[in-house]
């Protein structure tokens, strides 16, 4: 089945509120196997309102609506919609009492106004909202549905789950969203194409989506099917061949983000990390304490933005930073090097750069970073300059520290192997 939904509301076309009504209802959507095809946002207007109504209903046998059920002139929608399928309203006088009655349990007398929101097209079912004074309201046209809504998430979620998705999944066919989502780092969007178009485009049944996003670039599968078995034989050779192509730049497979993957790595090898950072100013320490149960691996780190910080908490030689520079290969070792000594942590990690908008040079400029890891076995030392704004570049420069200990573990754990085999 497919579906179209509308989000209703001129406050929704202003930088101030996002539409996170949208999102959520594809992901329930997209649970029982029904496909969202458009999604439109329609402000505050009758005409452009009833177009939008319209246009879906020539287009999809599902529409579902959230927003503008509410008691005030700009609240437009089951109005309209009764107009555009030719339905009277009508005012039914229990769901007046429920409201009224709601007001009497606030202690306060119901305004005037709020009778519009018992007003019902003729032959829609009631959607009755237990948080709101709004009812939803299910109507059926010519074989379509249409599902009205009201806007605040913390109605429209529960009245959906409890209300219209037992509805739909009777409706639903056997048909289900089979879906893999790959993350990938150190490879931007064009580079990521150009090595795995000739894979994806193999499998034209399959739809493949690349996203840039900082520091990393996503690789959405989604196959409609019935077979289950089939969709996960065709999705697991498409990954293979990502695989091939990739190598070790997917860092994910099941769409987890990277601190999550190194949280892992770093459990499961029993280490313990600690991080210098200068540029970006605890970004990596917050990145890897957002994940539950970090306390195991992560033992602490400083933000040494000054020079003489960087000396006294990190150990860098002074002379070091007047040669070479605060920001420069040499100073980013100094400080994975001198906090995994400070703390005893099985890693340390250093990282120093420009993040802007000013600090660059001809020699350095905005966006140069320089990432570094210590461990027992030896120094990693990565540099970069990265676009982009100071909250990207700093982003960035985080995500490559963490890349690096997830090599630092890859290859560990490769070589183990390797070792194992020989020694077999």
């Amino acid at each position: 089945m497919k579906a179209e939904i509308i989000a209703v509301g001129s406050e929704l076309l202003t930088p101030d509120r996002l539409d996170t009504n949208s999102l959520f209802l594809t992901e329930e959507l997209n649970t029982i196997g029904i496909e969202v095809l458009r999604k439109t946002v329609v402000g505050d207007d009758r005409d452009l309102l009833a177009e939008a109504f319209r246009d879906a209903l020539n287009r999809v046998p599902l529409i579902i609506s959230c927003g503008g059920l509410g008691p005030t002139e700009d609240d437009l929608t089951r109005e309209t919609v009764a107009d555009l399928l030719g339905r009277k309203l009508r005012r039914n006088d229990e769901i007046l009492r429920y409201i009224e009655g709601r007001f009497r349990s606030l202690g306060r007398e119901m305004p005037e106004v709020n009778v519009r929101q018992a007003m019902v097209p003729e032959g829609a079912e009631i959607l009755e909202n237990s948080r709101g004074t709004a009812p939803g309201l299910w109507l059926e046209d010519g074989g379509r549905a249409l599902v009205l809504l009201p806007g605040p998430p913390r109605e429209l979620k529960p009245l959906f789950r409890e209300q219209v998705l037992p509805r739909l999944e009777r409706r639903a066919s056997g048909v289900r969203m089979h879906s893999r989502e790959l993350r990938v780092t150190g490879l931007g969007e064009s580079h990521v194409e150009q090595r795995i178009l000739p894979i994806y485009k193999r499998f034209p049944e399959v739809k493949t989506t690349i996203l840039a996003a900082p520091g990393e670039t996503q690789i959405h599968l989604r196959f409609w099917t019935e077979d289950g078995a089939h969709a996960k034989k065709i999705l697991d050779e498409i990954v293979q061949g990502f695989e091939i192509a990739l190598a070790d730049r997917i860092f994910s497979q099941d769409g987890r983000a990277l601190e999550e993957v190194v949280a892992e790595q770093l459990t499961l090898n029993n280490a313990t990390i600690a991080a210098a950072e200068s540029c970006t100013g605890g970004l990596l320490a917050q990145r890897l304490t957002s994940i539950a149960g970090s306390s195991s691996y992560f033992l602490g780190g400083v933000v040494c933005y000054s020079n003489e910080l960087k000396t006294a908490w990190a150990d860098v030689p002074a002379e070091m930073i007047a040669a070479k520079g605060a920001v420069s290969p040499e100073v980013a070792v100094a400080l994975a090097e001198g906090i995994r000594r400070r703390v005893g942590s099985t890693l340390g990690v250093g990282i120093t750069g420009i993040a802007g908008p000013g600090g660059g040079s001809d020699e350095k400029p905005v966006g140069t970073v320089h990432v570094a890891i210590s461990h027992a076995g030896g120094i990693k030392e990565r540099g970069a300059r990265f676009p982009g704004d100071r909250e990207s570049i700093r982003w960035q420069a985080s995500q490559i520290a963490l890349d690096l200990v997830r090599v630092h573990f890859l290859y560990n754990s490769q070589n183990a192997a390797i070792s194992s085999a020989k020694r077999g």
